[in-house]
């Protein structure tokens, strides 16, 4: 277990059923391998939503709106399109460097991994884009940006400045 997800477990008690995933099939249909926190974290939290804000997704999420293998589709060519009108940001001009959702917000930024050729998926870092220009590179990964960000160790501009809460509030999702 990571350091990030067992701090996690300190913000947030799981569910008690855990989520098995076909870890091979959901990266084939990606074409990437995914880091072994995300899927840890998929594995204990499941989709989930954090201090009614920042949704994680899932894998075929039992909430279809948050499920990861169709934002990933649908964010790969929204940002073909945006690379059309505006300026990537600098991490991008990596030829083959790509951008792969693993959580979003209630106001509609969204989490990315930043892929970048040659990086093994364990090394991916955060990237965090408000819905316009606005990006921001964290090198962390997913679960220790989660818990950084929770426990205010890490800070984002881009973010709610209403986020974490107080009092963290966590939820799975089901179907909705």
């Amino acid at each position: 277990m990571s350091n990030a997800l067992a701090r996690l477990l300190e913000i947030a008690p799981p569910p008690s059923q855990p989520r098995d995933k076909d870890w091979g099939e959901v990266e084939r249909i990606l074409a990437f391998e995914l880091p072994d926190d995300y899927k840890e974290l998929i594995g204990v939290y499941g989709g989930s939503n954090w201090d009614n804000y920042l949704y994680v997704l899932e894998p075929d999420c039992p909430n279809k709106h948050y499920d990861l293998l169709k934002w990933a589709k649908y964010q790969f060519e929204d940002l073909q399109d945006l690379w059309t009108v505006e300026k990537k940001p600098a991490e991008l001009e990596t030829e083959g460097s790509v951008l792969i959702p693993w959580a979003t917000t209630d106001n509609g930024e969204c989490l990315y991994w930043l892929v970048l050729p040659g990086v093994e998926p364990n090394e991916w870092t955060v990237m965090v884009n408000e819905v316009s220009d606005r990006w921001e590179h964290f090198p962390v990964s997913c679960t220790q940006f989660l818990a950084s960000v929770l426990t205010g160790e890490l800070q984002s501009t881009v973010l709610s400045s209403l986020f974490p809460l107080a009092t963290h509030e966590f939820r799975r999702l089901g179907p909705a």
